[in-house]
């Protein structure tokens, strides 16, 4: 792996496994991205095995940090309860210690909107933000992370909250692939976003929304027709934030760097190190 990085990313996602050795004194990839589409099924095994494959393609050392972002809520230790957008053959799974055992080395692994809620505040468009930032992830569904002064809550799940009872999920309704699968035009898609975050907007008061996933590079086309009050920016790291955040989450853990070369360590709240959370 390219000498300029300190570690690598994965960002697995319902249509792709996108990966890259990361720049973190910068907050770049050091080399070229290598997508692989998701297998189909999207079972462990398959999902894993490709993985591995991508550390390999990388010549990834074995003492380099690597993470991965994660469709699901991850809980240190935990088997995982649920999941939307890959097979359900994860539900019970250990995902820590199932990539790592495929991979053959120890891996961190991060909710995927977290990872890329992590570098937009490290790296891009809510990098010294104080209050609450909402970013959310606009893809095969809708990912959020809430960061508080710089303080990640991590397993939000927003994309899940229901627009309107027996209506189902948010994301189900304004999802970019929702877009994409209905044909809507930027204008009228942007009409289903301002349902989706005028309801975030009314549930917690944010100073920030940022809007990130592959279609934030085009968000001249559709941000100025969503209506709501609070600010609201494109993510600077845009589809690269998932592998960026991953990457920097897995240094963070491994603490292997001087904190000196680097932005602030990041800090999740738990209930274990804030007991105003119990």
């Amino acid at each position: 792996m390219i000498e300029t990085a300190q570690a690598f990313g994965v960002d697995i996602g319902g249509s792709g496994i996108k990966a890259a050795p990361v720049d973190l004194v910068n907050g770049v990839f050091a080399e070229p991205r290598l997508k692989i589409l998701t297998p189909q099924p999207s079972t462990p095994k398959a999902v894993a095995q490709t993985v591995r494959e991508e550390l390999e393609h990388f010549e990834v050392g074995p003492d380099v940090p690597v993470g991965i972002a994660f469709p699901a809520p991850m809980k240190p230790g935990k088997s995982i309860e649920f999941i939307a957008n890959l097979d359900q053959a994860w539900v019970g799974i250990d995902p820590t210690e199932f990539f790592s055992e495929v991979c053959g080395r120890p891996v961190t692994v991060v909710n995927d909107a977290d990872a890329a809620g992590l570098a937009e505040q490290q790296f891009g468009a809510a990098k010294g933000q104080q209050g609450l930032v909402i970013a959310t992830t606009l893809g095969t569904g809708i990912g959020t992370a809430l960061i508080y002064n710089g303080v990640l809550l991590p397993n939000t799940e927003l994309g899940h909250i229901e627009l309107k009872k027996g209506k189902g999920d948010a994301e189900k309704y304004a999802a970019s692939s929702v877009r994409d699968a209905k044909s809507l035009g930027y204008k009228k898609w942007a009409r289903r976003l301002t349902k989706y975050y005028s309801l975030l907007e009314m549930y917690f008061s944010p100073d920030l929304f940022v809007v990130g996933g592959g279609v934030s590079r085009m968000s001249d086309k559709f941000l100025p027709f969503i209506e709501v009050k609070t600010p609201m920016v494109p993510a600077k790291l845009r589809n690269e934030a998932g592998i960026i955040g991953a990457a920097y989450y897995a240094n963070v853990q491994h603490n292997n760097v001087p904190e000196t070369v680097y932005p602030p360590t990041v800090v999740v709240a738990s209930r274990a190190n804030n007991p105003s959370l119990a």
